[in-house]
């Protein structure tokens, strides 16, 4: 579950029983913070002092409160989360007691529970499914295979590699000293999913405080930051960028850990990478009405902006040559990366159409970029430009249902809706 605007507060998954599930709709524009003002300001004094929400949350008997909205054609449609450690009765209270919100900031509002979902009941169907995959999985050491046990013998030879270097002892695949270039990233965990990849040159910082040995090695050799998309590794990049000589940044899918990444995954995500000057000009700038993890996400999840003639360090001894070679360029229908987009478009006055894995549909000049929208169908799912996007673009842009726009400017942007990510080229 995601923390909300201004709603972190208490909250242990060991004591929550029930977990409220509310769905919102406003006639009208709002925002998560009008959603979370109204839950606490029209519920106030209602219940008295026992069940007041400001107090159940101070004493952790209720959770966090966790808003999802979209906004389109003037109407705000979302879900509300409310984790509870109530008993029933008291749970049936406070989630009736939410559906009296008939107001959201200036707008009407209505608010239904949907459901009431308890969590230990959850829990139980986990065990019992887990419990089950263990009793035919690991009880049943006959059925393996002898494929099964070579992978097994190979996968052991590989994380056996992996060692602790310097005087913190930090985990590192075994080509670190001898490389080059090195990759930073969160967790020995992390280091051994690289190994199985054939990537050695992996190093742990191994928590929020970066150690000597990585500075150090940071200092003489080519570093990729190769952290989660979270917020923890936000916090280990920026201390990275105040402690340590780091030259690209690359980030894992939303939702994924690296631990837990595929190798095309992997591959992606390093031939993906960014240079550090541009992660350090958002720390510096400094986007205020963004969290700076929304920030990360955006600029590092899809602006890979390297000249071609640009050194690529060799951050893995088995890969680099042989998988990780750059898309065809130049025709329409082909999968590229999206830094070969942004290369293609800027300067050049024109605006491309993606689909899905950056395949291009469509590229026009930036004049006839509006006449060209209502041609287009909802395969479209990014948005790549040399020209400046204005709200009214923008805001065409998200009824479209488009996920990304990439552009040298954005001019007057009031309002920016949360389903689309803005871009700058560089």
């Amino acid at each position: 579950m995601h923390d909300t605007w201004g709603c972190i507060i208490t909250y242990s998954s060991d004591t929550t029983k029930y977990l409220i599930h509310i769905h919102l709709t406003a006639e009208g524009v709002v925002e998560k913070p009008d959603v979370v003002g109204a839950i606490f300001g029209q519920t106030e004094g209602l219940l008295g002092e026992e069940l007041d929400l400001r107090d159940l949350q101070r004493t952790g008997r209720v959770g966090r409160i966790d808003v999802q909205i979209t906004s389109r054609k003037g109407e705000t449609k979302g879900e509300i989360l409310i984790s509870s450690s109530l008993d029933r009765a008291e749970t049936a209270i406070l989630a009736a007691s939410l559906e009296t919100i008939d107001r959201v900031g200036p707008c009407v509002a209505h608010v239904t529970v949907e459901s009431i979902e308890d969590i230990r009941v959850a829990k139980r169907k986990v065990i019992v499914e887990r419990a089950k995959e263990l009793l035919t999985g690991y009880f049943n050491d006959a059925s393996i295979d002898s494929y099964e046990l070579l992978d097994d013998v190979r996968e052991s030879i590989r994380i056996e590699k992996i060692s602790v270097i310097g005087d913190d002892k930090v985990p590192a695949g075994p080509n670190v000293t001898g490389s080059d270039a090195i990759i930073v990233v969160e967790g020995r965990a992390d280091v051994i999913n690289l190994l199985k990849y054939g990537i050695k040159n992996a190093v742990a910082v191994e928590g929020t405080k970066v150690t000597g040995t990585i500075i150090e090695l940071t200092q003489t050799k080519t570093t990729t930051a190769f952290l989660d998309g979270d917020r923890g590794g936000e916090l280990i990049l920026r201390e990275l960028l105040q402690v340590a000589d780091i030259d690209y940044v690359a980030y894992s899918p939303r939702g994924k850990s690296v631990e837990d990444m595929t190798r095309k995954e992997v591959i992606k995500a390093l031939r993906n990478k960014v240079p550090v000057e541009y992660i350090r000009d958002q720390f510096d700038t400094g986007e205020q009405n963004e969290s700076s993890h929304e920030v990360l996400q955006d600029k590092t999840e899809t602006l890979p902006v390297q000249p071609h003639n640009q050194e690529k360090p060799d951050y893995t001894d088995e890969m680099h040559e042989r998988k990780i070679k750059p898309g065809p360029a130049g025709k329409h229908g082909v999968s590229k990366t999206l830094a070969d987009h942004l290369r293609a478009v800027r300067g050049h006055h024109i605006a491309r159409f993606l689909s899905e894995n950056y395949v291009l549909i469509r590229e026009v000049k930036s004049g006839d970029l509006e006449s060209s929208l209502d041609e287009m169908n909802g395969d479209v799912k990014g948005l790549v430009l040399d020209s400046e996007v204005n709200q009214k673009l923008l805001d065409h842009l998200v009824e479209m249902g488009v996920e990304y726009v990439a552009a040298r400017e954005f001019k007057g942007i009031i309002k920016r809706p949360m389903s689309i990510r803005l871009i700058k080229i560089a």
